[in-house]
């Protein structure tokens, strides 16, 4: 089977073109990073693999990410390649370009936004730009799939025994480094074209350096490199190997740009220009980011989601146990089976899907933001901030990511070039309150803070925010001392959602909610309702004297000074640590309640405004799911910082739910 491979700079649409070319929906968003891992799909209707890869800027990585295409260049086969290139920002993107050519292996371009560079007075002569790369480029518009049928077509075509011709001459000196290689790798078994290795040695690869070293020898590989550099620094072309293949890399590419483009000289300023004004403004840029997330929880919560969930609470605890009910008594179930149905499985699934439209919308806005552009001015906004603590606005991405979900924000976390950086990006990322959380917010809100539910909710995840910054800056302070960094990031064009894209982004998103509602949710509630009715006495016993309770029982009293030390709040903090949402399922299945008025009602007994909003801080800041410690654990290749963020994020928890508490009851707040 044909296997192509997916190349590109970071944000120049090579997911959306990915998803268009395969049928299939990957994560997409306007900012590097998305791609984390290599993913892969068929072309519709045809016999090809196609690969999708992390966007790098050079084949030279200084990210964890982007030692995947390296390592997939060394180790992978592959028929061809794919490089998709943003038609706007040619002298950039090329490149990589260059770099993909030497590899040898057939490269399709495909010239995504050729509509952006039309906008900006940037007239390409597509046949010239082929000639002088002696490969075929096409024009695409990859977020509405215009032209990208065409690459499918080319595609299916690629034949892994054809080669680029394409080569570049570096100059007498390095020509002689490359022909030392070549004469040391004869006769040796490579993963990778021997003049490719070379140049990727010579232009500081550490990946393809280490490759060679364990082909010949570490001290061979060195000496070749050294040498070479020697006799450049002596000729005095460059002060280096890096300098000197930039400088020729550049020259090529301004000679292909000045014969294949015409720049229409224009004063007027872009729709993003103006935009940028406003949004990217030293002063109201970040206010008005808050503006708009703020009103994004008054859409979820107070005006629109709250209506819709009320109309599916009511459909579920209503007409549909109903039925069910019915259902099992004309069929004759046990009523084991019942209970296990009726106070078990619905309760518990039933009270976390009525929450689903506050997922939904809450994920509809942020596929809104990330598919306009405007989140990665976010990044950019936030960096004079994140600098202050020892980070860089890169760092802010993966937070951002994390209100969806905290284990691909700890993932993203692979696209910050310095390790410290990362690791801090990574201990700080559970703090962002992901949208598991949000059901729980919503219920307790929804119970003592009626009119204000945007208000309080929106605080809860500016608390995550402001803590995670302190301990990022507490981090880079001691335990990890940090480096100077440098934050480059694209500023994309602001863009008019697709709406095809949006709505598939919200669903992909969402769907995850619903998937864990059917599955871990589903055994969880099982669990929790056999704990509920099975103690030292036996089966149906009271919950009072259930094992549930006993669990429950056991940390009560760590969490008294926090004003919700009773069992059901611990036994339901337990069950939260597999997920988040089953705290809800949990609270459900305790209180037997058949609505969620009943469960409002009960809990409005159980806790009081100031407990329930210690309760919620709680929630917000303590250990992170299991899914979150585990890829915590496979991110950083480290139990030690695993166990160090459980222990700290409880601690974390304590001291502010102790501290909201006790303040609250001491000026009179109840």
């Amino acid at each position: 089977m044909t296997e192509v491979a997916l190349f590109g700079n970071p944000n120049t649409g090579k997911t959306s073109l990915f998803n268009q070319l395969t049928g299939s929906y990957e994560y997409v968003g306007n900012w590097s990073g998305v791609t984390v891992e290599k993913k892969v799909g068929l072309l519709k209707d045809k016999q090809v693999t196609l690969i999708d890869l992390p966007g790098v800027y050079s084949l030279n990585p200084l990210s964890e990410d982007e030692k995947v295409v390296s390592n997939f260049l060394l180790y992978e086969k592959f028929t061809s390649i794919l490089n998709i290139v943003d038609a706007s920002q040619l002298e950039r993107n090329l490149k990589l370009t260059l770099q993909l050519l030497e590899y040898e292996k057939p490269v399709t371009i495909g010239l995504n936004m050729i509509d952006v560079a039309k906008s900006r007075g940037l007239h390409i002569d597509i046949n010239k730009l082929m000639e002088k790369l002696g490969t075929k480029v096409y024009p695409i518009i990859a977020r509405t799939g215009k032209n990208c049928h065409i690459l499918v077509d080319e595609l299916s075509k690629q034949q892994d025994n054809k080669k680029s011709s394409f080569q570049l001459n570096y100059g007498d000196v390095i020509e002689e480094g490359i022909a030392k290689f070549s004469r040391a790798l004869t006769n040796r078994k490579v993963n990778a074209p021997i003049r490719w290795l070379a140049i990727q040695a010579f232009d500081g690869n550490q990946v393809v350096v280490q490759y060679l070293g364990t082909i010949l020898t570490n001290e061979l590989v060195n000496d070749i490199i050294r040498e070479t550099e020697e006799k450049l620094m002596k000729s005095g072309i460059a002060t280096n190997l890096i300098e000197r293949i930039e400088i020729v890399r550049l020259h090529y590419i301004r000679h292909i740009l000045s014969s294949s483009t015409t720049h229409m000289l224009t004063n007027e300023q872009t729709f993003s220009d103006r935009l940028d004004k406003i949004f990217t403004h030293r002063f109201i840029g970040i206010p008005l980011f808050f503006a708009i997330m703020f009103l994004m929880f008054m859409v979820t919560f107070n005006w629109i989601g709250f209506p819709l969930s009320d109309v599916l609470e009511g459909f579920i605890t209503g007409p549909l146990t109903t039925m069910i009910a019915q259902g099992l008594t004309s069929l004759g179930v046990s009523s084991f089976i019942q209970s296990l149905l009726l106070d078990g499985i619905i309760p518990g699934v039933g009270g976390v899907l009525v929450f689903v439209p506050q997922i939904f919308l809450l994920f509809f806005f942020i596929s809104l933001l990330e598919d306009s552009g405007y989140m990665t001015r976010v990044a950019l906004l936030m960096d004079r901030t994140m600098e202050g603590i020892g980070l860089n606005g890169k760092a802010f991405i993966p937070m951002i990511i994390g209100f969806g979900c905290n284990v691909p924000g700890i993932m993203a976390a692979r696209t910050i070039e310095q390790p410290k950086e990362r690791l801090i990006t990574i201990l700080i990322t559970p703090l962002m309150s992901c949208s598991a959380r949000l059901p729980i917010y919503a219920l307790f809100v929804s119970t003592f803070f009626v009119k204000n539910q945007a208000i309080v909710v929106f605080s809860l995840y500016i608390l995550g925010i402001v803590l995670a910054l302190s301990l990022a800056k507490l981090f880079s302070k001691t335990i990890l001392k940090n480096e100077q960094s440098i934050f480059v990031i694209d500023l994309p064009p602001y863009r008019l959602p697709h709406m095809q894209t949006l709505m598939r982004s919200t669903w992909d998103k969402g769907k995850g909610f619903v998937k864990k509602a059917g599955t871990v949710i589903f055994g969880g509630a099982v669990v929790i309702w056999f704990l509920s009715i099975s103690g030292t006495a036996g089966l149906n016993v009271s919950i009072d004297k259930s094992f549930l309770a006993a669990i429950g029982g056991m940390i009560a009293p760590i969490l008294s000074p926090l004003g919700f030390g009773t069992w059901q709040a611990g036994a339901s903090l337990i069950t939260g640590f597999f997920a988040k949402e089953s705290i809800v399922s949990t609270m459900n299945i305790i209180y037997h309640t058949a609505d969620m008025d009943q469960l409002h009602s009960v809990i409005a007994s159980a806790f009081t405004p100031l407990t329930a909003y210690a309760f919620l801080a709680f929630v917000l800041l303590y250990i992170p799911c299991l899914p979150t410690v585990a890829t915590i654990k496979k991110e950083t290749g480290s139990y030690r910082w695993m166990i160090f963020t459980i222990i700290y994020t409880f601690l974390l928890a304590y001291l502010v739910g102790f501290i909201i508490y006790q303040v609250g009851k001491f000026v009179g707040i109840s």
